[in-house]
């Protein structure tokens, strides 16, 4: 009966928080374009530049710890709001600084905002949006993949004119979605019970979360070597890195929001992670052995497996165990935006030191290990199975329209 909402059928609210996380997801694929410009504009090298991507994700994951403690004792709104109103102060810091070291403590700055309105995000789109817990992870995952191809753009359009120009500007378009959850979002209620900081972890005893999120930390590696590493061996103009990543961040939309659930109707989503992971290593290794066409034709590309992972790795920590949702998703997110800290300053070093085809062949060996993780502990993650014939009973069950 809920499936008859329709993913683009959904109350007010949830669209200004899912404008909101558009923005908030722009924040990630913005300074792409820019990374050589900072290089240049400050000094620095592309291995101190890499830690603009490492501080933001390091703070992001180690607050995804505290955002159920925090949503639980003032509630889903508050939490958006604070998130929100931390990512503004800090992205118009980060346009103020004069040195790489002031750059990357106000993008800590700003992970931690993030942490706070990511993680609160997705509960309150699960919690509002018709259509199911399904439908809003898909509508979650658009908007991630939205804001990720977007924000090459913008960084590139505004960071032509001055590499500060796009942190200022997104720390505008942060505060209309301030306005906007302010006065669309009604009060979340507060959670029954308050979350102590120590669920999180308590929940990854779970050896199905456990293994969902263990398995994202070597797939977020390759992700973010990907995304942090490759605009400076692309050696273009802004403009130019910009097209690239908005391609590639088209990829991750498309395959996060049509390719995704289609595929784990017919095969599970658990071989959707074995078949994007593949995939993923395969664009790898094909970065590291291709010439300049090469390198752009897989990095577009490799955003198809990296929309299908998004959409079944976050679908997958919400259903895998029993954990409340909000819960789960603070320790899934913890360990897997590890990876997100660690591939940046890591693959940009190795690939100023060993060549740029390492990082590359470190990345598809994480997606390799991310697959062994998975036949290995796949007896954890049978309950996904019936979640993939549950969603495929419903879509029967639908009436047609």
């Amino acid at each position: 009966m809920q499936s008859g909402g329709g993913i683009l059928r959904q109350p007010v609210s949830v669209w200004a928080t899912a404008f909101a996380a558009v923005v908030a997801f722009m924040g990630i694929g913005l300074v792409d374009p820019i990374l050589p410009s900072i290089a240049q504009g400050l000094k620095a090298t592309p291995s101190q530049v890499s830690l603009l991507f490492t501080s933001y994700f390091l703070v992001t994951a180690v607050a995804m710890l505290l955002t159920g403690w925090v949503s639980s004792r003032i509630g889903g709104k508050r939490t958006l709001l604070a998130g929100l109103a931390l990512v503004i102060v800090f992205a118009a810091l980060a346009g103020t600084s004069t040195s790489v070291g002031e750059l990357v403590g106000f993008r800590a700055g700003w992970g931690l905002g993030n942490a706070l309105f990511v993680a609160t995000a997705l509960a309150v789109i699960v919690g509002a949006a018709s259509g199911g817990a399904e439908a809003a992870i898909i509508l979650y995952e658009a908007a991630l993949g939205l804001g990720i191809s977007a924000g090459p753009l913008v960084g590139a359009l505004l960071g032509d004119w001055n590499w500060r120009a796009p942190f200022f500007g997104t720390a505008t378009l942060m505060a209309a979605g301030f306005v906007l959850i302010a006065t669309l979002l009604r009060a979340t209620p507060k959670p029954a019970a308050r979350t102590s900081l120590a669920a999180p972890i308590r929940a990854l005893a779970h050896g199905g979360l456990s293994t969902t999120a263990f398995t994202a930390l070597f797939y977020n590696f390759a992700f973010f070597t990907v995304l942090a590493f490759t605009p400076f061996i692309l050696h273009m103009s802004a403009y130019g890195i910009g097209a690239v990543f908005f391609g590639w961040g088209v990829c991750v939309a498309l395959a996060s929001v049509f390719g995704a659930p289609p595929l784990q109707r017919k095969i599970g989503s658990v071989n959707v992670l074995h078949l994007a992971l593949a995939l993923l290593a395969v664009f790898q290794i094909g970065i590291a052995l291709s010439g300049h066409a090469g390198i752009i034709l897989f990095t577009v590309l490799s955003g198809i497996p990296i929309g299908l992972n998004n959409t079944v790795f976050t679908e997958s920590a919400m259903e895998v165990s029993d954990a409340p949702r909000p819960v789960a998703s603070a320790g899934y997110n913890f360990v897997r935006w590890m990876g997100g800290a660690l591939a940046p300053f890591i693959a940009t070093k190795l690939g100023e030191e060993l060549g740029v085809a390492v990082p590359y062949a470190l990345g598809a060996a994480c997606c390799l290990v991310g697959m062994a993780i998975l036949y290995v502990r796949r007896h954890h993650l049978r309950v996904l199975s019936r979640v993939d014939a549950d969603h495929t009973l419903q879509d029967a069950a639908a009436p047609a329209g």
